[in-house]
């Protein structure tokens, strides 16, 4: 992977690192019943781009409905950190909040993906 970013929860205990699939420009939050409760930006990453560096055995794993969507938490500190997109599985979504160095606000607005209404709940 190169372009590497690093990414940590709140108390350090996950890090990942991803080679961003389109930047930061194109993060987006998602109205899901989930996501809007959450509020965090994301940024996509190919499933291959993402690596544990640290901390796998502290995440925890949260899904629901259809449970394509996999969002993964630190247990220490309670960060969400990445998830598997139910929009595209081959893709993870990372908490822009958690990019070293970035503050989401830095890039607003940022857009909104219509998670209420996904095929795959139809």
């Amino acid at each position: 992977m190169t372009n590497k970013i690093k990414l940590a929860c709140h108390c350090g205990a996950v890090e990942l690192a991803v080679s961003l699939k389109n930047g930061l420009e194109t993060a987006r939050r998602c109205d899901c019943s989930y996501c809007k409760r959450r509020g965090t930006p994301t940024a996509s990453v190919a499933r291959n781009n993402l690596e544990i560096l640290k901390g796998a055995e502290n995440l925890n794993l949260y899904s629901f409905g259809t449970h394509t969507a996999q969002h993964y938490f630190c247990k220490t500190c309670g960060i969400y950190t990445h998830h598997q997109r139910r929009s595209d599985p081959d893709e993870y979504g990372v908490n822009m909040g958690c990019i070293e160095g970035v503050n989401p606000k830095d890039y607003e607005p940022i857009g909104w993906h219509d998670g209420v209404n996904h095929p795959s709940d139809e």
